[in-house]
């Protein structure tokens, strides 16, 4: 078994060939920090606009290095904090209107693959979601009323019978699915976007680490470059960065992948349609088939280091890989004897209240995204779009989307956050195993954890 070397999409296509590292003084129209999803779409679509800008991508790494090329692989249309989120600043329209862009967005993504000639193995077959307790059952259901209520979201209730036909996974009692999603491969989708971005005219800087953000100014190892605008799209790492320290909570999230699997077995699973796969465990699971036929899928290991720290090159800890392959045998007991070829860890930006962000300050010339929680797939391609209306001057509907400029208070400080994080996810995690063993609605543990979180 692989165990990190950034993660397996990586390993199966190769790490990209290295980039230039950029030294010395130079000056752009626009400088983006960070060379994933985010980064990658704002400079696709400001070239796009044929403005003839000047743009530069500056990653301390390599291209997708980050969660953009470790992910799970769902591209789909959630919106980070949940639409209630919003319901104390926006009318419930502009929430619509915040689902259907995200909606839009799938499709998106998939209209550029083709258009750019990205073969990311993309499969659109929904997103699934299975409770396999009394308490999460109660939480799917309530989540599927909660739905209705709302336009744009497609969600199907699915009795226990109806799921299992759809996936096959031990123990189901009901499921969620709606069509705003798809299955990707992350590392061929950010290589590909690397390389449309390339075409365009954009440069690419890798090895090059910036120290200090300052308006229209950053500063590097070795050197300067001035920039009219600046985009901070460094999501996961954002803690790394000086005074940023408290803005983003750096959570780690973790992946295995099987060996593929034969015929026989996928067809017990029903598995065949390109459905992402989650359920309404408080630490929950995420998980696709690969298009190799793998099962790869993902949860919270270790959730959170000291300090903000974040790991190297993916390496997880054996206990966190255990803890992985027993939600797999639980959940697919057929895989029990499948071989686990890789696993890997990552990291992702939480917001103190779990809500994605993108804004740009005009004095400062100062732009950023992220905050994802997760949910960066699709999102990153919508934080894009609205980086290049902003960056433009353009008043568009993607513009005043309620996400933009949105401002949250910072996380506490050491050791007050580590603290709290380790103590909350055993909280999460004591909540799952009691609702296991019978419980039929959610554990006051988890109620209590995720007002202290703030998660919604």
């Amino acid at each position: 078994m692989l165990n990190g070397q950034v993660s397996h999409w990586w390993q199966q296509i190769g790490i990209p060939e290295p980039r230039p590292k950029l030294r010395g003084h130079s000056t752009v129209d626009v400088a983006i920090i960070g060379a994933g999803f985010t980064g990658l779409w704002t400079a696709y679509y400001l070239a796009k606009a044929n403005l003839g800008l000047s743009i530069a991508v500056l990653e301390a790494r390599h291209v997708g290095y980050g969660a953009s090329g470790r992910n799970g692989g769902w591209l789909t249309n959630t919106i980070t904090a949940g639409r209630e989120h919003y319901l104390k600043t926006h009318s419930v329209q502009a929430i619509n209107d915040f689902q259907l862009a995200m909606n839009q967005t799938v499709d998106e993504v998939i209209n550029v693959c083709d258009v750019e000639n990205i073969n990311a193995d993309i499969l659109r077959g929904g997103e699934f979601e299975v409770a396999c307790t009394p308490a999460q059952e109660q939480r799917l259901r309530a989540h599927a009323a909660a739905n209705s209520a709302w336009e744009h979201t497609g969600t199907k209730l699915l009795d226990a019978d109806e799921a299992r036909s759809q996936i096959n996974v031990a123990g189901t009692r009901a499921a969620l699915w709606h069509p705003h999603a798809a299955r990707i491969h992350p590392a061929k989708l950010v290589r590909g976007l690397a390389e449309a971005v390339e075409r365009l005219g954009v440069e690419i800087f890798e090895d090059t680490t910036v120290k200090t953000i300052r308006p229209r100014q950053l500063e590097l190892d070795g050197g300067t470059v001035n920039a009219q605008y600046i985009v901070r799209a460094t999501e996961g790492f954002t803690a790394q960065l000086p005074g940023h320290k408290r803005l983003w909570l750096p959570m780690n999230s973790s992946m295995i992948a099987t060996e593929p699997l034969p015929d026989r077995l996928w067809d017990e699973l029903n598995w065949s349609q390109g459905e992402v796969l989650g359920d309404y465990a408080h630490v929950y699971m995420y998980a696709q088939r690969t298009a190799d036929n793998r099962i790869a899928i993902g949860g919270r290991g270790v959730p959170y280091k000291y300090g903000s720290r974040t790991d190297a090159d993916g390496q997880t800890p054996q206990r966190t890989i255990s803890g992985l392959q027993e939600v797999l045998h639980r959940m697919f007991p057929q895989a029990r004897h499948a071989k686990i070829d890789h696993a890997w860890s990552g990291v992702l930006g939480v917001p103190r209240d779990w809500a994605a962000t993108v804004g740009l300050d005009p004095l400062t010339g100062i732009g950023w995204a992220g905050g994802y929680v997760g949910t960066g797939v699709a999102t990153t391609n919508l934080s894009g779009r609205t980086l290049r209306d902003l960056i433009l001057g353009q008043e568009t509907e993607l513009a005043r989307l309620p996400w933009v400029n949105h401002e949250v208070r910072k996380w506490e400080p050491e050791p007050l956050r580590w603290l709290a994080t380790k103590g909350l996810y055993a909280a999460y995690g004591q909540a799952d195993r009691n609702e296991f063993k019978g419980r039929e609605s959610s554990s006051p543990l988890a109620l209590i954890a995720d007002r202290i979180t703030g998660k919604p």
